[in-house]
């Protein structure tokens, strides 16, 4: 049956690689929410630098994935793939060692920027190697490591949060670590030439600017960008101010929004590792109908009780349970499937980046406009859910069956491949 075929352990180790950019950009997120109020004190930052902070980490991911992506494309995926991961070790070293304000935004900016690059390239590289048989579940492999850098983050931050800045330290020091070490793994994996690689003789059709922009490449990106964008700015707006709401909108006291949050971690990590069994299944799909469905009532309930936390209670369980199979690992998936293999890097940057640029945007009104009426913020985020199922209807419906035919294999066919070194063709 497909998705139960058993995948290689290089093509595992290759995924797990390329999934560190998950790892890295959730921990780079979360750990400068977990350190902020630490920076301010230590740092004696004003409000504005807080916030410049908090945007520019958003902000530098999302023009890192626009640059990142079609650098790849241009000069090879495998080039960049073994860089970006160098840089935002710099950069995390540069804030975890950051005697002032100064210097940490520089971190900050570094770190952000590298991080975004990573994102597309990394899941393009996994994509390149994959065959098609298991791509889905290679592909959403990187969503599980996304999730542990969630998880490591916050356990660290709550068990480190009496520790002042030697806490903050260790927190973001263990991310310039983990960047390390994958750089130095990254080095050692060999990989053929991708299909961007400039010496390559499929090279000057390939890196084509104009190849975006064909209907191939604009449908695909269109649709995996609406369902990203709507999708997210729910994802989003829990995943900075989830603890935010609970206690200014819900009256819940801090320790008892902490805890809601770390209470739920484990359900989405178990359930994300169950999307990667289903995820070169019909399964994958199929669930996506009912999760969707699950999702949009878990808002509609936060939204009908005003931010309650009774309903809030009711909210986080539905929506931790739904999230895994009708989120950011099917955006994952759907775009390594539909779009052109030859444009990865580039199209899946560019959705990356105009959608980051896009919450980045909603976060910084967020905080008003959950002064201003939790109930307007809560149904405003219900209409962009039950958008995001529309889009991802769509996709399945549409693109996915689209890109199963055997003519769109026969162009897959045409590039260059990307897989580990020692990995037959016999054993793909």
């Amino acid at each position: 049956m497909a998705g139960t075929r058993p995948i290689p352990p290089p093509l595992w180790k290759a995924a797990a690689l390329s999934g560190m950019a998950s790892y890295l950009d959730a921990g780079l997120i979360v750990s400068i929410s977990v350190n902020l109020a630490i920076y301010r004190d230590s740092y004696d930052m004003g409000v504005w630098m807080a916030g410049a902070i908090s945007a520019i980490v958003t902000g530098c991911i999302a023009v890192g994935s626009l640059v990142g992506g079609r650098l790849a494309d241009l000069f090879g995926r495998r080039r960049v793939y073994n860089w970006d991961i160098f840089c935002f070790a710099i950069g995390a070293l540069v804030i975890t060692l950051a005697p002032d304000d100064i210097t940490l935004l520089a971190g900050v900016l570094v770190a952000g920027l590298a991080a975004g690059a990573d994102l597309p390239t990394s899941l393009a590289v996994v994509s390149d190697a994959a065959p098609a048989w298991a791509r889905g579940r290679l592909v959403a492999f990187t969503q599980v490591m996304w999730m542990l850098g969630i998880t490591v983050a916050i356990f660290l931050g709550f068990v480190l949060s009496t520790t002042g800045m030697t806490g903050a330290r260790l927190i973001t020091g263990q991310l310039a670590v983990a960047a390390l070490v994958t750089w130095a793994l990254r080095s050692r994996l060999k990989l053929p030439d991708a299909p961007s690689e400039p010496d390559t003789e499929t090279a000057p059709e390939s890196i084509s600017l104009k190849n975006v922009w064909t209907r191939a490449a604009l449908v695909p990106m269109t649709a995996t960008f609406v369902f990203y964008v709507t999708w997210g700015l729910g994802a989003n707006t829990f995943g900075q101010f989830g603890t935010y709401l609970l206690v200014t909108v819900s009256d819940a006291s801090q320790s008892l929004a902490t805890g809601i949050n770390l209470a739920f971690i484990p359900i989405g990590v178990l359930l994300t590792v169950a999307f990667v069994r289903v995820a070169d299944s019909p399964w994958r799909d199929r669930l996506f109908h009912v999760a969707a469905v699950v999702q949009i009532l878990a808002f509609v309930i936060a939204s009908l009780t005003a931010g309650a936390l009774v309903g809030m209670l009711v909210f986080f369980v539905l929506y931790q349970l739904s999230n895994p199979f009708a989120g950011e690992a099917n955006y994952k998936v759907w775009s390594q499937l539909t779009l052109p293999a030859d444009t990865r890097g580039t199209t899946q940057g560019l959705t990356y980046a105009l959608s980051r640029g896009v919450f980045a945007v909603a976060a910084f009104f967020t905080p008003a406009l959950a002064d201003h009426s939790p109930s307007v913020l809560l149904w405003t985020i219900t209409a962009c859910m039950t958008a995001a199922a529309f889009a991802g209807l769509f996709i399945i419906r549409v693109l996915v069956p689209r890109s199963a035919s055997p003519g769109r294999d026969a162009a897959d066919l045409r590039v260059p491949s990307t897989w580990p070194a020692g990995l037959s063709d016999k054993e793909h």
